[in-house]
């Protein structure tokens, strides 16, 4: 893996966090690959949670590093009355933090191991996966122009594609049947649901006029 800094792009990226139970995309940071975006990121995320999930990510490791400041909190140690230097505080993770990674590994293109490493105790590794934010990825670069790779409609300006991207997201949670995301309805038939819908925000999939007129300047904010 490259060290923190060095990398074979680094331009614009789009991170994204997302929950994997309902498919639903709970925050987007545009930015450079870099430890102030995943600051960001983990930050805007925090502020939608009620309560602390298990977090797994890619083996980045701006990730571990965001969500011990977010989380984490300074120990500090007393003076032992010794000649020397003090020993500094350090920042370390909440006893409720559930943190894993899932670093692959590629020879030549082709995936050969996938390791997962375990930051905090009772996880199950059944529950470790980066299979959904890649799937996400992937319908990202397939659904929008703006980000696809190897093209000439990619976007030029970061503050259009933000907005670009905030409109997909909110269609892509409230708007857009989910396949993976089936419930069986009150007359027995199998019907699709939508990530807001999936994880109780609404009670129906919006269509896009729902979308654009919701009053949303009227909702309230914990």
């Amino acid at each position: 893996m490259p060290k923190d800094g060095e990398y074979e792009d680094d331009g614009t990226w789009i991170w994204i966090s997302i929950s994997s139970g309902s498919r639903l995309v709970i925050s987007h940071v545009i930015g450079k690959r870099s430890q102030e975006s995943a600051d960001k990121l983990v930050g805007k995320t925090a502020k939608c949670l009620k309560s602390l999930p298990l977090f797994v990510t890619d083996g980045l490791n701006f990730y571990r590093i965001s969500l011990l400041k977010q989380y984490g909190r300074v120990q500090t140690f007393p003076r032992t009355g010794k000649r020397g230097r003090p020993k500094l505080p350090k920042l370390i993770a909440s006893e409720l933090l559930r943190y894993a990674q899932v670093i692959k590994h590629r020879a030549e293109g082709i995936l050969t191991k996938v390791k997962k490493n375990i930051f905090s105790i009772d996880i199950d590794p059944k529950m470790i996966s980066t299979s959904y934010i890649e799937w996400l990825n992937l319908t990202c670069r397939q659904d929008n122009n703006r980000i696809s790779r190897k093209t000439i409609g990619f976007s030029k300006s970061r503050d259009e594609l933000d907005h670009q991207m905030i409109l997909y997201f909110a269609n892509f949670n409230y708007c857009r049947p989910h396949r993976a995301l089936k419930y069986k309805a009150e007359d027995g038939k199998m019907k699709l649901s939508c990530p807001a819908k999936h994880a109780n925000l609404i009670d129906n999939i919006w269509d896009l006029r729902e979308l654009l007129t919701f009053p949303y300047y009227k909702t309230q904010t914990n």
